[in-house]
């Protein structure tokens, strides 16, 4: 068990102790890590959790990030304030970035009960049916969009296209043909970011040399292969939102429209798995066939820290609860389960997967 402290920039979170941290700080690298962070809306303050944990850790070295929707912003900002800060940099920016997300949201639209139990209020669920039935364009004919606003104001996408610190995917979906897009980071800009979170029934589609996009969760929740084919380091941790099993089938109409969404955004995802693992396996190990991509696939570490049985992310309509309580609530819980990760798992790193792959994804 880690011991700990308060800390002061983060209210009511906790930091290893002295002790904790020296014995960090003689322990080797284990290696760089790649991420591929899940997108879901406000659940993305889990993955903001997640990273600041792992930011804490100096042993935790990174070189390719690849999301989608909220998992993207999640890449986009902690690359940004790498480059303008390090380490501190990268927690301040999640941290700002998501302290300003959750002031969008007025109290009126949710709801406290007991324990992790918030929602979204019942006037803010009628919002949402009654919008429903408009189009983006009548709803928001002038493309209002506070994102905008603030990505311009906290991300310098001119140096970061200059000089990302990490190599970044951020993925998109082409509206007219459903093909996946991943922008790199040479080519990220606001409407890059806003494509790949655009809910079409929320947002106009952003079009980027005129081609329309929608969120990236569409086509791939997140992109897994760009992490294999374009980057050195092995080892991928996996930050999951959506719950790999759920427990009981949907019977009402809403828990069924609610699944429903959840698997359209995590089908890609568990596909692109699935092949990870067939292909390992089909791989021969023979010397005679073993070429460069057998040799790759036989190499692959992959790692995981999920939000399986969280009661707090249980609710698909809760992505859309953009409110400072539940942002922090999720932030907590994934630091938590970050530095439980880091506990048992960090001498996989450079090693071995950590997670059973054929469980999960086979």
């Amino acid at each position: 068990m880690i011991d700990s402290a308060a800390t002061p920039a983060h209210p009511g979170v906790t930091r290893p102790s002295g002790l904790a941290w020296l014995k960090r700080l003689v322990q080797p690298s284990p290696g760089p890590l790649n991420l591929a962070l899940q997108g879901g809306g406000a659940h993305g303050a889990f993955t903001w959790g997640v990273l600041d944990a792992l930011l804490e850790d100096p042993r935790i070295e990174f070189e390719g990030l690849s999301g989608s929707s909220a998992g993207a912003m999640n890449a986009v900002v902690f690359a940004d304030g790498w480059m303008k800060g390090g380490r501190d940099g990268a927690r301040q920016g999640l941290s700002d970035f998501w302290t300003e997300v959750g002031k969008q949201m007025p109290w009126g639209l949710m709801t406290q009960g007991e324990g992790e139990a918030i929602s979204l209020s019942p006037a803010s669920k009628l919002l949402v049916n009654w919008a429903g039935y408009f189009s983006p364009a009548q709803l928001n004919p002038f493309d209002l969009n506070p994102l905008r606003d603030l990505l311009n104001r906290l991300v310098d996408f001119e140096q970061l296209r200059a000089r990302s610190p990490f190599k970044l995917f951020v993925g998109t979906t082409q509206a007219n043909t459903g093909k996946l897009r991943v922008f790199r980071e040479r080519e990220l800009s606001v409407d890059v970011m806003l494509a790949s979170a655009c809910l079409p029934k929320i947002h106009h589609s952003v079009e980027i040399d005129g081609e329309p996009y929608w969120d990236g969760g569409y086509a791939a929740n997140p992109a897994v292969f760009p992490l294999f084919y374009d980057c050195d380091s092995r080892d991928v941790l996996l930050v999951l939102l959506s719950p790999l099993k759920r427990e009981g089938t949907p019977n009402t109409v809403d828990e069924i429209e609610s699944r429903i969404a959840e698997l359209a955004f995590s089908a890609n995802f568990m596909r692109e798995m699935r092949m990870f693992v067939h292909a390992a396996e089909f791989s021969s190990p023979t010397f005679m066939t073993w070429g460069r991509l057998e040799r790759r696939l036989q190499k692959m570490r992959f790692h995981m820290i999920d939000a399986s049985e969280l009661v707090s992310l249980q609710r698909t309509e809760t992505k859309l609860l953009a409110h400072a309580p539940f942002l922090e609530l999720l932030c907590g819980q994934g630091r938590e389960r970050a530095t439980a990760w880091l506990s048992e798992s960090t001498d996989g790193i450079g090693r071995r997967s950590t997670v059973d792959m054929k469980k999960w994804f086979f």
